[in-house]
């Protein structure tokens, strides 16, 4: 490996975008702390670290261009892993969820998170080999099939919040594969059809709960939320938000909202909530202008990659990042509805963290061949 970067020369590392991701993950540790400091999760989520560095060393000294030529094999063990999740004994259970699979040696893990990455590897490897022009129905088709599979098990665990995140994934692809006019209007009438008409149908059938059909409701009707029911998460959360003000609670530990467990989740779901109490607007501001630029960071990346796949893979994978900061923070502040998506680098647990330094990995990795045939 060592040798593998010493011949692409340290220069062309990119020092900076890892910087940045190892800092936010230094400043959600430093979050975790203050949200649950009598638990482990921050101790963890430091050894994660670690392992994620050097996940990303080792990602970012594989020419990518390889790993994509076995992008349907990776493809294929990640639909296994997702599979094997349903399967009883295996599949590990947390808040009804069966999300998490628990193998001998490996211990316990989340496959959805580490699956996002072969699936955009796979849809990199098919779009980035078609020729230029707008896509046909056909490849759009092949495109959402391949989406289709990963977020069908999904689904089955039941985890419709990391089955969302995938989404973005496709469209960011099919729209820098220059998808017609026609196919974007005919999918958004699609989908506003066919939202309601779902949604109606999981009520009537029992697959939306009753506590998700709460959720929702309360962002639709705040002003009717119960503040002790589905209406909680959302009410405590603002309230935590709200204590923040300009710079954050100082020295105030008896009234954290987090401390005295009255925000649920604190180290994951709503881990932006914690900040903003504890390091208040500056602190959000500050955090959101480190994401700002990480992302710009990759986006740059995306136009000095040396062919059509490798620009594919960043963007996609800026996609995903972005839409799951959007959700998260929207969660946080009451704008949208509480749906268990994870902040990115921010967030207690070993899955996300790792496999976010993994997609920046191969993002680095196309940077540093980017002056290569």
């Amino acid at each position: 490996m060592v040798a593998v970067l010493e011949k692409r020369n340290l220069r062309d590392f990119d020092w900076l975008t890892a910087t940045l991701a190892v800092a936010i993950v230094c400043f959600g540790v430093w979050q975790i702390y203050n949200a649950q400091p009598t638990e482990s999760y921050w101790s963890k989520q430091i050894t994660g670290l670690f392992i994620a560095l050097v996940a990303l060393v080792v990602i970012a000294a594989t020419d990518y261009r390889r790993v994509i030529d076995y992008a349907p094999i990776f493809y294929g063990l990640g639909l296994v892993l997702l599979a094997l999740v349903l399967v009883p004994g295996l599949g590990v259970k947390v808040n009804g969820q069966q999300a998490w699979l628990k193998l001998p040696v490996i211990g316990q893990f989340q496959p959805s998170e580490f699956v996002k990455v072969p699936t955009i590897l796979m849809l990199a490897k098919y779009f980035g080999a078609r020729k230029l022009g707008s896509l046909q129905f056909k490849e759009i088709l092949v495109g959402v099939l391949i989406l289709a599979a990963p977020v069908g098990l999904i689904m089955l665990e039941p985890d419709a919040g990391q089955a969302m995140t995938y989404f973005p994934i496709l469209a960011t692809i099919l729209f820098l594969s220059a998808i017609k006019i026609r196919y974007v209007v005919l999918m958004l009438a699609a989908g506003l059809i066919l939202m309601p008409l779902a949604y109606y149908a999981g009520v009537q059938t029992g697959k939306i709960k009753n506590y998700q059909q709460e959720r929702i409701n309360v962002i639709l009707d705040p002003e009717n939320a119960d503040p002790r029911g589905y209406g909680y998460h959302t009410v405590q959360s603002m309230i935590t938000v709200g204590k923040g003000g300009l710079s954050g609670i100082k020295g105030d530990l008896e009234t954290s909202q987090a401390k005295l467990k009255f925000l649920p989740e604190p180290q994951t779901d709503f881990i932006f909530a914690v900040t903003a109490e504890n390091t208040g607007f500056i602190g959000c501001i500050s955090l959101l202008l480190a994401y700002a630029m990480l992302l710009s960071r990759l986006i740059a990346g995306a136009r000095q990659a040396p062919d059509r796949a490798g620009m594919l893979v960043i963007m996609a994978i800026v996609g995903s990042l972005t839409f799951q900061i959007f959700i998260n923070v929207g969660m946080a502040l009451g704008f949208l509805p509480v749906i268990g998506v994870p902040l990115p680098l921010m967030s207690a647990g070993l899955s996300a963290v790792l496999s976010t330094f993994i997609a920046i990995g191969f993002v680095i990795s196309v940077k540093m061949r980017r002056f290569v045939n």
